[in-house]
């Protein structure tokens, strides 16, 4: 008998012999799973290597993500992408190739759905084909079900390091300088408003996390998310909020924007917003311009690409003069840090840029200045991509430095 043919027939009579008005712990599913074998292999050769094997596999249909528990499980491992069931791709260090396994069924692969989507209170059906939800161990997951998808259940897993990424795990793997890493968490500790943004894959939930190391400890920080995703743990008074979908059931959806009203009223130090898409920029930015110190990210190819799409989001969610806009965007942001993945598949930090909180006269654009800009120099034999991080302007609003007693250290960096 084929493998997956015995692997389908012993869960089946696993199953089978099962009550399910009973609590099972993973230790008395793994002796039936033991005992399933015995009986099922008794006309089988097989070694005690294609047991063991067998085994966890059939664990990890029963009780975990089935073929692709093995991929959530390892370390290299960046993002999955299922189409369907039998196209399985998987992203490790920077490389994307297909992987081998598949489901057994298009049946099976929306079991696994139903199990991730339903630990997250969440809900994925026909009438709502689009969910976004997490795994236990924080990885993002993105599902999409017919009839908006035509090849079968969709499942886009980007999955975190299980130690979070710092700053300098960032410095060591070449993402950012030592000197411009100390200006940017100075920046942070001083309370300035910064913006990350960057291209789909740059890096910029992990950089946001690792520049929140820098918060300091005896601040009320409260993070808002689409999925929660960020893990600030070194500050006590922290509080973490996460978005709700409307569901069938009557729940009301509960969106960024509920989320950054509510938090103000919460008596926050610090508000950090995991992703700004649409009109909650309104409630971001004046936050910003009331005193709030803000962190967050958004999608953009450069800083000034930034900006137009802040404007764009602002205007979804008020309708005033476009000089208005831009003045709430001007006066709150104060740095914007361009990320970007390289050729090579590196992610680096490409641009700082400050905000002067001016809008020029002339053009009426917000005024933006480069304070430091990577500049590609070289390519060793390898294709790795070399280059320096260049001072090109000095920090010209340091009140907020000055205001915590950090200029000095700033500019002894």
């Amino acid at each position: 008998m084929k493998h997956e043919d015995l692997k389908i027939e012993i869960r089946e009579r696993i199953l089978d012999g099962m009550d399910f008005t009973k609590d099972v712990d993973d230790e008395e599913m793994l002796e039936r799973i033991d005992r399933g074998i015995l009986e099922g292999c008794k006309n089988e050769s097989m070694s005690l290597e294609e047991k063991v094997k067998l085994r966890k596999e059939l664990f990890y249909s029963i009780r975990k993500l089935d073929v692709l528990q093995l991929l959530v499980d390892d370390p290299e491992v960046t993002e999955i992408m299922v189409n369907g069931t039998d196209h399985i791709f998987v992203e490790k260090n920077g490389r994307l190739f297909r992987h081998e396994m598949r489901f057994e069924s298009s049946a099976k692969l929306e079991d696994v759905i139903q199990q991730i989507v339903s630990k997250c209170n969440r809900v994925v059906n026909e009438a709502s084909p689009i969910v976004d939800a997490r795994l236990e161990n924080g990885s993002r997951v993105n599902v999409v079900l017919a009839p908006v998808a035509l090849n079968g259940p969709i499942l886009t897993i980007r999955r975190f390091p299980d130690n979070p990424i710092t700053i300098d795990k960032l410095i060591s793997i070449g993402s950012i300088e030592e000197h411009l890493a100390c200006f940017l968490q100075t920046l942070v500790k001083a309370g300035y408003n910064i913006f990350i943004s960057g291209g789909t894959g740059s890096g910029k939930t992990t950089f946001l996390n690792a520049l929140s190391d820098s918060i300091p400890a005896d601040e009320r920080v409260i993070t808002i998310e689409d999925n929660a995703e960020l893990q600030i743990r070194h500050v006590p008074n922290i509080v973490r909020m996460e978005t709700r979908n409307a569901n069938v059931e009557g729940c009301k959806e509960i969106s960024i924007r509920d989320l950054i009203k509510s938090s103000l009223r919460m008596r926050p130090d610090r508000i950090v917003v995991g992703e700004v898409r649409g009109d909650e920029c309104v409630d971001m930015l004046q936050a910003m311009n009331t005193g709030h110190i803000s962190m967050s990210t958004g999608h953009a190819n450069s800083a000034k690409d930034m900006l137009s799409r802040l404007e764009t989001m602002f205007l979804m969610g008020m309708d005033i003069p476009l000089s208005a806009v831009r003045g709430q965007i001007a006066s709150g942001i104060d740095i914007i840090v361009q990320l970007g993945r390289l050729r090579d598949k590196s992610r680096k930090v490409l641009e700082v840029c400050e905000l002067t909180g001016r809008i020029n006269e002339m053009t009426g654009e917000i005024e933006i200045r480069t304070l430091y800009k990577f500049n590609e120099t070289d390519t060793d034999k390898s294709g790795k991509i070399i280059g320096e991080w260049r001072c090109e302007n000095e920090l010209e609003n340091i009140s907020k430095l000055e205001a915590a007693g950090l200029r000095s250290a700033c500019y002894s960096i």
